[in-house]
């Protein structure tokens, strides 16, 4: 059967009360042939997202509406793959069968990407640029782990990653731009990569996974400067209080989005 992923705004509800809901469509889902897999809840966006294998969306909607009349305000479809990548898990973890979830969908989205790999390549010939990338490679991946970002997919010339922490994001493409500027200093050849991340909500206007957000990030980085890191207003303001440091760029034109979108340099200390 597909899976979809859903969102409720759920007002004033408490993570309990959101527990409760979820109780109440595992004691029916039987009845309909669906299983609900899980779900997030956040309490700053009073957003709630499940996740549920379902004949279709509107058998997943009637068992919400009769375990507890509240029907989703969006749902997609979604790939399991992708969405334990973004989000970490498909199941309830052990702790919900005694505690209620608390943990947020919302995710910052980062994308690093190598300057000039396809001069490079042409240059350097295929052996030589693949070790390249091996080495931005070992060091995104490296700062990842450090920082508590997972690796959502490889690009070929960048990695796109996922965090469940917005200041984390930020920390680790402080952390990542300075091993590469080690890394550069000791070797003949640099590797010149740019930086760009946004954050958002899994399921939006758009019918894929983190569409909005993914689209957004990909194209901050895409006009970021080679060894920069770009960021949207969402991730300068969700970074507030923390030890970083931003320079707003101003309202910049990013293609497929109709509006300005103010963007923010990251300045490592």
């Amino acid at each position: 059967m597909p899976i979809f992923l859903d969102r409720h705004d759920v007002g004033e509800a408490t993570a309990e009360d959101v527990a409760k809901l979820h109780v109440k469509d595992l004691a029916i889902q039987d009845d309909y042939g669906v299983k609900f897999l899980t779900y997030w809840y956040d309490a700053e966006r009073r957003t709630t997202f499940c996740l549920v294998d379902a004949p279709d969306k509107e058998t997943a909607d009637r068992v919400h509406a009769e375990a507890h009349g509240h029907i989703s305000n969006e749902m997609i479809a979604v790939d399991l793959s992708a969405v334990e990548a973004f989000l970490g898990r498909i199941q309830d973890p052990p702790s919900a069968a005694t505690e209620p979830l608390e943990d947020s969908a919302f995710r910052a989205i980062m994308f690093t990407d190598i300057v000039g790999s396809t001069e490079m390549t042409a240059q350097l010939g295929d052996t030589m640029a693949m070790e390249l990338v091996k080495a931005h490679d070992a060091i995104v991946r490296r700062c990842l782990e450090t920082h508590g970002g997972a690796e959502v997919k490889h690009l070929g010339d960048g990695i796109m990653a996922s965090f469940d922490g917005v200041p984390a994001s930020a920390a680790c493409a402080v952390a990542i731009q300075r091993e590469l500027e080690s890394y550069n200093q000791g070797g003949d050849i640099p590797i010149r990569v740019r930086i760009g991340i946004h954050a958002g909500e899994p399921v939006e206007e758009s019918n894929d996974l983190f569409g909005s957000a993914v689209q957004m990030a990909s194209r901050i980085c895409g006009i970021s400067q080679a060894g920069g890191i770009l960021v949207s207003a969402e991730v300068e303001e969700a970074c507030a209080g923390a030890d970083l440091r931003f320079e707003p760029m101003g309202p910049q034109t990013l293609k497929g989005f109709s509006e300005p979108v103010q963007l923010y340099s990251l300045v490592p200390a």
